[in-house]
């Protein structure tokens, strides 16, 4: 941009038209001028002070992944009714478990249930809750409903954190999150849930025979291949051998958030799903990856009253609580 440096006279006898041009000149430049001005003051403004700081916290928001634990907790259990308030060493169990998931690095937690009684308990202890649908079939449909009203742009983890197991390690939590951190900074798309699994018991037949005990099979990288409620690894005897390595899956998984509308509403209920009554077995049916994270040990769940009595008495014995 050129404008003029030193004010020029209008000349004797300069004609009219000379005259106006020249003003006219002289108008520009000075509008010349003041613009420079505005544009150098929003340069220093803008790009020397405002960009820098803009791009570092993008650059934050961007790198970091920001994840939301959720707890499931339902009154209405046909097994247990009422049973993350039922006392647990003096507190309601859903006081245990939130108080040890606290201790995780969450950007966000809390429970997610359909019960007012629930509600007042965990308020009453200082948790947040967000109030779900009496009609979610179950704890994913639930951390979905509280995504989606937190705002699923929010957050890039879902943790669905079982409220029977009141004594969940922090480091397990952890744990199942990076899984899923992982596949997100390597760019692993589908990588799209994770959870963990332990060594079964030594020696122990009852511990991997068990329906109720869920088997997983991994790749060499701990991607799931399949989950089961029977023995797995099989055998051609057809009979459990003391010196094969099982794993047996824990209760809690990690979801991306982007995925997790997908997973309740758009994927349908699978085959294997419907043989094993295994929901995860859908997501490894339609493609995707479940990492599993591998523990040496876990702490004691609640299903029934009679697990709870055994519990409190272990505890008042001061007995071990892994499983």
């Amino acid at each position: 941009m050129a404008w003029p440096t030193k004010k020029k006279g209008i000349a004797r006898g300069a004609s009219g038209d000379e005259v106006g041009a020249r003003r006219k000149d002289e108008r520009l430049a000075a509008v010349n001028l003041v613009a420079f001005g505005v544009h150098a003051a929003l340069y220093e403004v803008v790009v020397r002070r405002a960009l820098p700081k803009i791009s570092t916290w993008v650059q934050k928001r961007c790198s970091k992944v920001r994840v939301l634990g959720v707890i499931p907790a339902r009154y209405a259990s046909t097994r247990f009714p009422g049973k993350p308030l039922a006392d647990l060493c003096g507190n309601p169990m859903i006081w245990h478990t939130y108080t040890n998931a606290k201790k995780a690095n969450l950007d966000e937690l809390v429970v997610a249930t359909d019960d007012e009684r629930i509600a007042e308990c965990v308020t009453g202890f200082g948790g947040k809750v967000v109030m779900t649908s009496e009609s979610c079939n179950n704890g994913t449909e639930r951390c979905l409903e509280v995504l989606q009203k937190l705002g699923t742009r929010e957050f890039d983890v879902v943790v669905n954190i079982q409220g029977d197991e009141p004594f969940i390690e922090p480091e397990h939590i952890e744990k199942v999150v990076d899984c899923i951190r992982t596949g997100i900074e390597e760019r692993d798309a589908g990588v799209v849930m994770s959870t963990l699994a332990r060594p079964a018991n030594l020696g122990d037949k009852d511990d991997v025979t068990n329906v109720n005990n869920v088997k997983v099979v991994l790749d060499q990288t701990n991607n799931a291949l399949y989950f089961s409620r029977a023995m797995i690894p099989h055998n051609k005897k057809g009979k459990y051998d003391s010196k094969c390595l099982y794993w047996r899956k824990l209760g809690i998984y990690a979801y991306r958030a982007s995925f997790l509308d997908t997973h309740v509403n758009v994927m349908p209920a699978s085959h294997l799903q419907k043989q094993e009554d295994l929901e995860q077995n859908k997501v490894i049916e339609a493609g995707y990856k479940i990492k599993v994270g591998l523990v040496e040990k876990a702490v004691h769940g609640v299903d029934t009253p009679e697990q709870l009595r055994h519990l409190n008495g272990m505890l008042k014995t001061k007995k071990g609580i892994y499983i």
